[in-house]
């Protein structure tokens, strides 16, 4: 049976296997453009405060969602940690996360690379104690607890590093234990839990396409994503779009708590913009396109500000040198106040940062707007816009221009 549409459908193999290390940085840089202007508006203990409470309330939620859709949901460590190789919050090699499996309750994981950590550390000791320490505390026993809500992940070693160049830069143990008290339910946690985009149906992976449709098996050392299906690929690039979606959810319920409605949205914009132009840009170059109207209507129809479809029911339509984009004004995004919602025909803002990512001279223009929705067309300028300052902070993490490279055949990790 067919399943509900998706742009990424339209890929290869190969190319949805070069996308996916893409989609899963650029969600986690969503952190660098969001905690800036939380560091702003709350100084850096309730920017520490708000990392906190989103990814407590999001990881779980699009965990689970994971392990259903690539078949390897289990209460052991095994399981923890495959979710964790396919987790906007520790994206392969920029997030080197190296595993051990002891037995089934027992295992270690340790980072090689950190790039979090690069990019922290010149901003002082305090902030590297905020992320290495009251960030990663309770959300990393959140994450697991999506698999086993008696697993506590605890450190061995962590920064301030002692030397300044050890290696690895961390290194947790991880332990499941019936008599662990789990952790309380973070507050807000039914919000994102009951959204639409935690309860979306997406395309079922078809089982008969070349290639390995799940991740059943042993736990491997690394995740090729050239080795899945091109289905598997296709629901792994929605999978991972919804992530972006949930851990913004979070950052805004977070925000939310703090300041008025209008505030926190100018927050959400701000955040909008910075990762939407520098998504926009990596996409660009991964797919080895050019900067012209073409190009700018690929990198929409897989930009995950504007996927899955069903989600956000955006429509692209290229004509020429201008594309025409059709917001709805209903939608899931909409019901859930995610990133489509924040977009509308007098704040073009994440908009235009989004086409300028592609050519800094693409600018947006509403066309109409009623009661169903409204359309912008993006046409090319003759001079080149500056680049939005909420792209410029985004850009401050070395994940920025971060490139990926073939580690070969990656090695099944058994328990020893």
């Amino acid at each position: 049976m067919a399943g509900p549409q998706s742009r990424f459908a339209d890929l290869d193999r190969d190319t949805l296997a070069a996308l996916l290390p893409e989609l899963l940085l650029c969600g986690h840089l969503i952190d660098r453009s969001g905690m800036a202007h939380s560091i702003a508006a709350f100084g850096r203990e309730g920017m520490t405060e708000v990392a906190i409470e989103e990814w407590q309330v999001a990881s779980p939620v699009y965990t689970r969602r994971m392990q259903r859709a690539l078949g390897f949901a289990g209460d052991g460590v095994e399981t923890i940690f495959k979710g964790l190789q396919l987790d906007i919050g520790a994206p392969p090699q920029f997030m080197d996360f190296r595993f051990r499996v002891d037995d089934h309750h027992h295992g270690e994981f340790w980072l090689d690379h950190c790039g979090a950590l690069a990019d922290v550390e010149p901003m002082g000791e305090d902030f590297v104690v905020s992320m290495c320490h009251d960030i990663e505390d309770p959300t990393f026993d959140a994450t697991a607890l999506a698999t086993n809500p008696h697993a506590q992940v605890r450190p061995n070693h962590r920064p301030p590093r002692r030397p300044a160049d050890r290696k690895p830069v961390c290194a947790w143990t991880v332990v499941i234990d019936p008599a662990h008290v789990p952790p309380p339910v973070p507050a807000n946690a039914d919000l994102v839990a009951g959204s639409v985009a935690a309860g979306l149906d997406l395309a079922a992976i078809d089982p008969t396409d070349e290639g390995r449709p799940d991740y059943s098996g042993p736990l491997l050392s690394d995740v090729r994503f050239a080795d899945f299906s091109r289905s598997a690929l296709v629901r792994l690039a929605d999978e991972v779009c919804l992530q972006h979606h949930l851990l913004t959810l979070g950052f805004l319920i977070a925000v939310r708590a703090r300041v008025d409605a209008d505030a926190a949205l100018e927050i959400g914009r701000k955040q909008f913009a910075g990762i939407a132009g520098l998504t926009s840009e990596r996409l660009r170059d991964c797919l080895g396109l050019g900067d012209d109207a073409a190009a700018l209507a690929t990198v929409l129809r897989l930009h995950p500000a504007l996927n899955p479809l069903p989600y956000t029911g955006i429509e692209i339509v290229p004509a020429g040198d201008t594309v025409t984009v059709t917001f709805p004004a209903a939608s899931g995004a909409h019901t859930d106040g995610t990133w489509p919602s924040m977009l509308d025909p007098e704040h073009l803002q994440p908009l235009n940062a989004l086409v300028r990512g592609v050519n800094p001279r693409f600018s947006a223009e509403v066309l109409t707007a009623g009661e169903d929705g409204w359309h912008a067309a993006i046409t090319l300028g003759d001079t080149p816009f500056r680049e939005a300052t909420e792209v410029a902070l985004t850009r401050f993490s070395t994940g920025a221009a971060f490139t990926f490279t073939d580690r070969g055949i990656p090695l099944p990790l058994t328990v020893v």
